[in-house]
């Protein structure tokens, strides 16, 4: 693998420098600084979405006859890489890099023609409907109904941590049209407009005080036939196909990256009383350096095969294992570093719209939230001891 930026990247990554510089407002920085969750509120992102999608980068990974950028893996490195160290929002991956990709592999021509310009503005925001009570993990023992009545299938039932359903307009969700004995065989993947009646949205708070989940009910929905993807029966595979997506197709070692170096800046502060000089703590550093540098090397690897084309296969459950582990410990040292000053409690959410001055330095602020946060990293998205399994069945063949 040739790491040397040629002449036409290293101009591309200007073009994006300049780009990011053009778009990216102070407003929007501060913002995604102090987001303590995983997605920016869509409030902080609008703005940035409209820009992506005006320039033609909006979904850099989907087939430029859909509005993808035909970028080689180099480019999209650099341009993710790039948008990290300046701090811009993160998108809610829901829409382009999750039901997208489905779409685009399996929808209709209408589907396509209808939601994919939709996705790329912007103007669709979307949820997913994967887990339920008691099947979260084991997804395939799902409960949620959907009675084909005519030309419309009636859905009942509910979707619980439902990332910001209180804001999408739409849902893409696996739901039980056939009692089969093999349970995956009886699942089918529909597109929901959250705006149907029937549909019920109860929040629920994280342990670090943030509105990001939810639990959605379904009392007799309508859902038109049309907004089932591919044939009925076969959501799983679906399923299956965006899992491996939002696994494995994007590039977290820059964000994670920017993590550290958030948490090393606080560090060497007198806030923390040069925190770094602590050798326990300098050591963990550099151990989470090295996690991180190994991690970028595998999702090279990762991208280059999106590039031919493939999917990211079992390599994705590998990701999210990794990234999910290195979140944490990210987090974790954050919360070392600044010591007491953890013990203050802001319940006032978003962070950026506080109207007073907070009683520990705006930088700390989401520091422990974002720790008590993370514990979900390694079960949502499918738990780290599935994605072993996964690795240990398609990687090693054990």
């Amino acid at each position: 693998m040739d790491l040397t930026f040629s002449t036409e990247e290293r101009a591309f990554e200007s073009e994006v420098r300049a780009f990011i510089a053009q778009h990216l407002t102070p407003e929007m920085k501060r913002a995604q600084a102090l987001t303590p969750s995983v997605f920016s509120e869509p409030d902080v992102v609008v703005s940035w979405q409209k820009a992506l999608h005006e320039k033609g980068w909006a979904a850099p990974g989907w087939p430029t006859e859909y509005g993808g950028t035909g970028w080689t893996p180099a480019q999209r490195w650099i341009f993710e890489a790039e948008c990290a160290r300046a701090g811009v929002p993160t998108l809610s991956p829901m829409g382009v890099k999750m039901v997208g990709p489905v779409i685009i592999g399996f929808g209709t021509p209408a589907q396509k023609n209808y939601y994919l310009p939709r996705i790329l503005s912007g103007e669709d925001y979307w949820c997913q409907g994967y887990s339920e009570p008691g099947s979260g993990s084991d997804l395939a023992s799902l409960k949620t109904r959907a009675v084909r009545n005519g030309d419309h299938y009636i859905v009942n039932g509910t979707k619980i941590w439902t990332t910001h359903a209180h804001y999408a307009n739409r849902m893409f969700a696996l739901v039980r049209t056939n009692e089969t004995p093999r349970q995956q065989d009886g699942i089918s993947f529909i597109l929901i407009d959250m705006k149907s009646p029937g549909i019920t949205i109860r929040p629920i708070l994280t342990i670090g005080g943030d509105h990001e989940v939810n639990q959605v009910f379904f009392d007799d929905v309508r859902v038109p036939v049309t907004d089932r993807v591919g044939e009925e029966g076969k959501g799983w595979t679906y399923g299956k196909y965006l899992l491996e997506f939002e696994r494995g197709s994007g590039i977290a070692s820059a964000k994670l990256r920017e993590a550290l170096k958030t948490v090393l800046d606080l560090a060497e502060s007198d806030a923390t009383g040069r925190a770094i000089d602590d050798p326990d703590i300098a050591i963990r550093m550099s151990e989470i350096e090295v996690d991180i540098d190994t991690l970028e090397m595998t999702e090279l690897r990762v991208l280059s095969a999106l590039q031919t084309g493939q999917n990211p296969g079992a390599v994705s459950s590998l990701l999210k294992l990794r990234v999910s582990e290195i979140r944490q410990a990210v987090t974790r040292l954050g919360v070392e570093v600044i010591g007491n000053d953890g013990l203050a409690v802001e319940p006032m959410r978003p962070f950026y719209k506080l109207n007073q001055t907070p009683a520990i330095p705006e930088a700390m602020l989401p520091v422990v939230p974002e720790y008590l946060n993370g514990r979900a990293y390694t079960i949502f998205g499918g738990s780290s001891e599935i994605q072993r399994d996964i690795v240990a069945k398609m990687v090693l063949g054990l």
